[in-house]
Order: structure tokens, then C-alpha cells, then sequence
């Protein structure tokens, strides 16, 4: 056998053919040379092609793989678990900085948002102080974006620059500054100007907005002077929260609309550039005769203005099927002009057709099967929009399009590809809750924390979402499952509601589990909701409800002196906490159950100082406490407590406490005084009616 050695002609001529195969690609072979490619191979295997034919096995050579950037950070976080004892990743992991509940989540996220602002602003207000930078190597990526306009004087480059650098005022003064000079603006900076006024509508500042509404008070005041101050007052109010709830609108002969007019040349741009802007500031008539104007004009609207004038539809149209004509009508226009839909348009469309009552659930699912014809994969905006139609309302359809579309759900980690897709993981859960579907709600949970679906909830819905699912989770499921998640749920993903310990204080009761109430009371006291009356009220209710062991008894009393004690130390404060007659008999129970007698009696005789009458299951029980530890005493204080209330149950008690307990005969003769006190006091009533 003849040996090829490396360097020799052999070897040679065999990485030649493998090289030349490689460079067409991968995947794509060129045809070596076959008589050489042959001979080598025989030579090397010791054979000659007079002996065997030899047999041409095809190489393929892998397709290069392209791993992303942080391919091995991701590797390496999903061997990680989250861990339910730690914090939310935006907060330090301190027990002292960690949030307590949502109201303080909230707080300390925006907090640290308004510091990220502020940094922002100095470093826009202020850029001379952090000019001074020394990097080598000078690297631009890296390098703080310049703020600051760098050409002076009246020219279209230093218009260019404003307008990159969103200058809306500086942008709008230099473009009439040029104007009255006679220096004409091209087209395409003109276009970008109107771009930019359209879509921060002229970028008011707050200040401006102020002082446009008090012009408009005072305006008010003068054309109706005969109208009193307190009809004054209410129209000023209502004026400014609409101010700021609806953001910028559209005003009449704004700067936008002030530049189109004087527009020597205007293009298809131009007109679609107002649209959007008119659209998306709320002057949606004004849009729709801007659209009307371009058509006329011959020109041809592009994709997103067709989606802007979609979404506009039922502001221009009252009637249900008058709104899907006219969203027809575009989609028509759309065909005609033959511009190409994508799945913004689409979920345009549907979430039109939510505004359209039964008109939209028939027509959504058209709407959807035409996407799949044009090979457009839904977002979750669009699940979103179905989901809104078909569980809207008293009316709730099966589930089984809430499964199809967790099938779809399930199966993809989807990007951020619609401003509404964040509205999907709430709708679907609150549809999961509406349905009262244990198992749709665990598959939507997967499917939310699969990839990175998880970040489609922000601040604010991450809260809502955990706390649907926990609701429906103490409505459907075993006492031991809803434990489970309410331990590796709490402060880790979500912070529970007072809604939600009820609902959890509910499931304790239902599944007879009251003896971990004291442990839902630490966690009440830790999250701030140790002063809300209705949790106090069920809390104490469901501890008094029934007798349990001595040592539940105990901890059931701890609860009740941590809330004794809170009432007293409100006092002191601006906002008391008020005892009411049921939480205070139910305290007054639980003491006398644990053996803490002086505690219970202090309560009872608060009775008398909030003129509160106790209720008969707080007496009987008082009583029995009594009974149990054969307490005569106790029960003959009992009774002479219902006969100075004028309770119907003294006679009752005193009953009960003759025959049940062995009196002695000055026993005997304070309970006959009792009774003799209250005729008393009843023939003295009657005397003076």
C-alpha cells in the first residue's frame, strides 16, 4: 500500500477539490475534477481502476452557524431559577430598600425612573460640564451623543441639524427665518420638518399649556359674567384634567398645518406626513379630508397612513356597519393603489372591529384567515383584539378560542411588534378569570414565561397579571396549591392586594385551614394592610367563628392584642382606627377563649363607651368561656352586663347560668338583684312614658 505523506502531489490534488467545493458556498457543491479526484483516490487506497470501480461517497459539509452575541450569557441564565425570597431584579436586595407593597412597588420604580430623568435633563441643560472626556482609544459608539447644535447661523444644513436633533421651536423659527430671507428649502427638508411637527404636535411645553389654559378660564369668565362662583369653578376643573389626561391635541392653524399652506411643492410624503400627525393628535376629520385632498392630488398613500386612517374609523362613523364599510373602503383603496398590507393593518382592522359590536366578532375571524393567505403571522396585539370581541361582556363564548390561541401562544417567544401586544398576558388572564379556567390559566402562565414573553408586562400590569391569577387560584384550586404559590408568589413577583388577602382569608375558611390566619397576619402587618376595616372584620370574625386547640387559641389571641394595641395607638394619631361592635366582641371572644379573662372583661365594658350592643353568639360564647372553666362569677358579671344594656339574652343567661352552674347563696342573691335592678328600671320607664 503506497502511503501519502503530507506535501505530496496525492494530497495536494485532494485539498484542492475539497477547497474548491467549499468556496461555492455552503451547502452548494461545484463539480471537482473527476479523473483527478478518481486517480488520487486510488492511489491512496492502493487500488488502480482496472481492479474495482470505485465508489464516490458525497462529502457534505455543515452549514456555518452564526451564534448570537450573548448566546453564552443566555446559556448560562436559563440554568438559573428565580428565587422567591429575593427581590424584584430593578431593586437592591435589602430588607430594608425592599418595597412593601404595590403602592410603595410603585413609588420606588418611578422613583428610580425620575432619577434616570433628572440625570438626563442636567446633562441636556448643562452639556459644557461633561465635554471633558479622555478615552483611548476614542471609540464613537461609546461616546455621549452630541445634544447641542454644532452649525451656526441661517442655513438649510444648521435647519437639517435642529430638526435631527428634535428641536421643535429652534427647527419651526429657523424655517422662517430662511422663508423671509428668500432662500427656498428643499422638498425632502420640508417633508422632515412637517414629520417632526406632526408627530410631537408642535411640542408644546407644559408651561405653554398652562398659559393657554388660563387664558381660556379667564376667557370663560368674561363671556359668562352672570353665572355664580360655584358654576364657575366646576367647568375650570373639568377643563384642566382633560388638559392633562389627553396629552397634545391638535390646534387649528397650528405651525404643521401653517408650512403645509406655504409649501411651494408638495408630494406624496407631505400628505401622509399630516395624516399620521392629525390622526394621532385626535383631529380625525381634518384627516380624513387631508386623505381626500391627496387622492385628488393623484398621489398614492403609503402602508402606515392607511393603518393611521383605519384606526381612525370610529371616530368618523357612529353606526357599527357603517364603520366597517369604510374600513373596507381603505382596505379597497389599499388593493388599488396596490400597497401591500402589513401587520400593523391588520391589527388596525381588528381592533376597529372591537368598537363594532356584533359586526366586528363576525367579521375578525375573515380578517384573520386573510392574514394566513398573505403569510403574516399574528403578534399578540392581535390575540389581544380577539380575545376583547368573543369575552366581552355577560355573553362569554366557550373556550375554545382562548385555547386555539394559546396553541399559537405556546409554541413562539415573540417581539415586540405592536404598541398593544403588552394588553395581552391581562385580557387573557381576566379571561381566564371570567371563565373561571384553572387549567387555560396555568397554560397562559407557561406561555408567558416562555423566552422572553415576560417582558411584554410592565410595571403596573405585572401586578395586575399575578394578582387575576392568585384570585382565580383561591377560587379553583386546593388550599395546599394556593400556599404554595402564595409563598413563592409574594414580594418576589407580585405584591397581593388587600382584594387578594381576602380572597386568600376566603380559601382558608373554605378549606377549613384557619390555623395559618396568624401567619396571613404577619404578612397584613408587614405589607400595610393592618388598618383596613374590611380585612380586620373577616380576620377576626373568622377566629371567633369556632372553638379550636389551646395552642390556636393562643396565637388566634397574640392577633388579637397586636390589634388592640394598633386601636390604641391610633389614637394619637390624625386617622383613628374606629372599634366597631363586631371586631369588638369577636376580640373580646378570643381572649376569653385563651384564658386571658381581665383582657376579654375590658373589652366587653368598651361596649357601654362606644354604645355598641354585643351580638348573641358573642354573648353565648362569653358565656360558655365561663361554663368551661366553671366560672360562676364570670357568667353572673355576663348577665348583669346584658341587663344594664337591656339585651333580651339576660333573661336568657340568667337562666342558663341558675341551672347549669352550683351557686352559692350570695351567687343566688346577686342574680336576683339583677333581676330586680332591671324591673326597676323598666317600671321606672314605664312611669315616665
Amino acid at each position: 500500500m503506497s502511503c501519502v505523506y503530507p506535501g505530496s502531489q496525492e494530497t495536494n490534488s485532494i485539498v484542492a477539490c475539497i477547497s474548491t467545493s467549499v468556496a461555492a458556498g455552503p451547502g452548494q457543491w461545484s463539480p471537482p475534477c473527476t479523473g483527478h479526484w478518481c486517480s488520487s483516490s486510488s492511489t491512496a487506497l492502493g487500488k488502480t481502476a482496472d481492479n474495482a470501480e470505485v465508489a464516490q461517497e458525497e462529502i457534505v459539509l455543515p452549514r456555518r452557524k452564526t451564534w448570537d452575541k450573548l448566546a453564552v450569557l443566555q446559556t448560562l441564565a436559563s440554568t438559573v431559577k428565580r428565587d422567591p425570597t429575593a427581590a424584584h431584579y430593578m431593586f437592591p436586595d435589602d430588607p430594608y430598600l425592599m418595597p412593601k407593597n404595590a403602592a410603595n412597588f410603585r413609588l420606588f420604580a418611578l422613583s428610580k425612573e425620575s432619577g434616570k430623568n433628572a440625570a438626563k435633563f442636567i446633562i441636556k441643560q448643562f452639556p459644557q460640564y461633561f465635554d471633558k472626556i479622555s478615552v483611548h482609544p476614542d471609540v464613537t459608539c461609546f461616546m455621549p451623543e452630541i445634544l447641542t447644535p454644532q452649525i451656526e447661523g441661517v442655513s438649510e444644513e444648521a435647519l437639517k441639524e435642529r430638526i435631527h436633533l428634535r428641536r421643535v421651536k429652534e427647527s419651526v423659527d429657523l424655517f422662517d427665518q430662511l422663508v423671509q430671507a428668500g432662500t427656498p428649502v428643499s422638498l425632502e427638508t420640508t417633508n422632515s420638518l412637517l414629520d417632526l411637527l406632526c408627530f410631537y404636535g408642535d411640542g408644546e411645553s407644559t408651561q405653554e399649556k398652562e398659559e393657554e389654559a388660563k387664558k381660556e378660564e379667564v376667557k370663560e369668565d368674561l363671556e359668562e359674567p352672570g353665572v355664580n362662583s360655584s358654576e364657575q369653578k366646576a367647568p375650570k376643573r373639568q377643563f384642566q384634567r382633560g388638559l392633562q389626561s389627553s396629552g397634545p391635541r391638535w390646534r387649528e392653524n397650528n405651525n404643521a398645518e401653517r408650512i403645509f399652506k406655504i409649501m411651494p411643492e408638495r408630494n406624496a410624503h407631505s400628505y401622509c406626513a399630516m395624516i399620521r400627525g392629525m390622526v394621532k393628535h385626535g383631529a380625525f376629520v381634518k384627516a380624513y379630508d387631508m386623505y381626500i385632498d391627496l387622492l385628488n392630488e393623484r398621489h398614492k398613500a403609503d402602508v402606515h397612513t392607511f393603518n393611521a386612517l383605519i384606526s381612525a374609523v370610529p371616530h368618523l362613523k357612529d353606526r357599527f356597519s357603517e364603520r366597517w364599510e369604510l374600513a373596507k373602503d381603505f382596505l379597497n383603496h389599499m388593493a388599488q393603489q396596490e400597497v401591500q398590507p402589513n401587520l400593523l393593518t391588520f391589527n388596525a382592522v381588528l381592533k376597529t372591529l372591537r368598537r363594532c359590536g356584533g359586526v366586528g366578532r363576525n367579521m375578525s375571524l375573515l380578517v384573520i384567515k386573510e392574514m394566513e393567505a398573505l403569510d403574516i403571522e399574528p403578534s399578540l396585539a392581535t390575540y389581544e383584539h380577539l380575545l376583547f370581541m368573543f369575552y366581552r361582556g355577560a355573553e362569554l363564548h366557550p373556550s375554545g378560542i382562548i385555547s386555539e390561541v394559546l396553541d399559537d401562544v405556546e409554541k413562539r417567544s415573540f417581539t415586540p411588534e405592536d404598541p398593544d401586544d403588552a394588553n395581552f398576558f391581562n385580557t387573557a388572564m381576566q379571561v381566564c378569570c371570567d371563565l373561571k379556567d384553572i387549567k387555560l390559566a396555568y397554560r397562559l402562565n407557561k406561555a408567558m414565561e416562555k423566552g422572553d414573553n415576560w417582558k411584554f408586562l410592565s410595571m403596573d400590569q405585572l401586578n395586575i397579571y399575578w394578582s387575576k391569577f392568585f384570585s382565580l387560584l383561591c377560587m379553583m384550586e386546593q388550599i395546599d396549591v394556593v400556599l404554595k404559590w402564595y409563598k413563592e408568589m409574594s414580594c418576589s413577583l407580585f405584591y397581593p392586594s388587600p382584594k387578594n388577602i381576602l380572597e386568600l382569608l376566603q380559601a382558608l375558611d373554605a378549606a377549613n385551614y384557619l390555623e395559618r390566619i396568624p401567619s396571613v397576619w404577619e404578612d397584613m402587618k408587614q405589607m400595610g394592610f393592618n388598618r383596613r376595616p374590611e380585612l380586620l372584620e373577616e380576620l377576626l370574625s373568622l377566629m371567633s367563628r369556632e372553638q379550636h386547640p389551646d395552642e390556636i387559641q393562643q396565637a388566634f389571641a397574640k392577633c388579637a392584642e397586636d390589634i388592640k394595641a394598633m386601636h390604641e395607638q391610633s389614637r394619637k394619631e390624625q386617622v383613628q382606627l374606629q372599634w366597631t361592635g363586631s371586631t369588638l366582641g369577636c376580640t373580646a371572644l378570643l381572649f376569653a377563649r385563651a384564658g386571658r379573662t381581665q383582657d376579654a372583661w375590658n373589652m366587653m365594658e368598651r361596649f357601654q363607651q362606644i354604645n355598641r350592643i354585643p351580638t348573641d353568639r358573642v354573648l353565648d360564647g362569653f358565656w360558655n368561656c365561663a361554663k368551661q372553666t366553671n366560672c360562676p362569677d364570670e357568667a353572673i358579671k355576663l348577665v348583669k352586663l346584658a341587663a344594664s344594656l337591656g339585651l333580651p339574652a339576660s333573661q336568657r343567661l340568667k337562666s342558663r347560668t341558675e341551672k347549669e352552674f352550683e351557686l352559692s347563696e350570695n351567687q343566688k342573691k346577686m342574680l336576683e338583684s339583677i333581676q330586680s335592678d332591671s324591673d326597676s328600671d323598666s317600671d321606672s320607664d314605664s312611669d315616665r312614658e
